[in-house]
Order: C-alpha cells, then structure tokens, then sequence
C-alpha cells in the first residue's frame, strides 16, 4: 500500500527540482522519506527491485546523484565504507557507531556555528564518531 502523503512529497519535491518524474524515482525517493535509516545505494536497491524488477542500481546511483544535485537530498560521506543518503534536510548532525556501523541523527550543538569571515558556507556537516549506547553498553558488560 502506498502512502499517499509520501507520495505527494515525492511528486512535489521532484517538481521542485525541475526532475523528470518517473516511476523508479518516485519509488527511490518515496523510500528515502520514509525509511530515515540514512541508506546506501544498496540499501535502497535491494528493498525496491522485488517490487520493482527492472530497477537498476545504476538507477538507483543516477538517481540519488540527481537528487543529490538538486539539494532535494544529502550525500553523508561519514562512512569510509560506502557512501549514505539521507532526506531531513533540517539542520542536524550525524553519529555514527564504529561497532554497530549506524548512522544516527544528532541535533546541532547549542552554540552558533559560523563561517570564517568572507567565506560564504552552501552547507556546515558535523560529525561524530565513537559508540551508540547499545555498543557501549554491551562493551561495559564484556569487559
């Protein structure tokens, strides 16, 4: 069942971005909003193609580079791993466990974050690194 709220969403932010709509990337940016797992092309492509079987991951891959472009969507390079895409574009920063290997949403630090002087900022990433509580807890608990 398709949620139609979710559906529109995508139907207006890829209108916005001036993105030809089709099918796939309804369905690729449909996922996105409602899975805030910060996913990979993986990710994506394998939860998509059984209801979509002519879905490519280079579909995927192009399209998430269009969404990408057009700001409709984040590219997390947080991972040295692979490469994340996340649909929040509110303002928030990113954690990111070195055990369990998630990603988890972290709001800003309270205190103002400005550019230097004479530099103009298109976008301010932050991001941590270490243990999520689950890790950290079952680390304790083996030690």
């Amino acid at each position: 069942m398709q949620d139609n709220t979710t559906l529109n969403n995508a139907i207006n932010l890829l209108t916005t971005a001036g993105i030809r709509l089709s099918h796939q990337r309804m369905a690729i940016l449909q996922y996105l909003l409602n899975h805030r797992t910060h996913p990979t092309v993986a990710d994506i492509y394998d939860h998509l193609h059984p209801n979509h079987p002519t879905l490519s991951r280079t579909t995927v891959y192009n399209t998430l580079k269009i969404l990408v472009e057009s700001g409709a969507v984040l590219q997390l390079d947080i991972d040295p791993e692979c490469t994340h895409y996340d649909a929040d574009l509110s303002p928030h920063a990113h954690f990111m466990c070195r055990h369990c290997g998630k990603l988890y949403d972290v709001p800003f630090p309270s205190h103002h974050i400005e550019a230097p002087e004479g530099f103009t900022t298109d976008r301010i990433t932050i991001s941590y690194h270490g243990l999520c509580p689950t890790c950290a807890s079952s680390e304790k608990t083996n030690n």
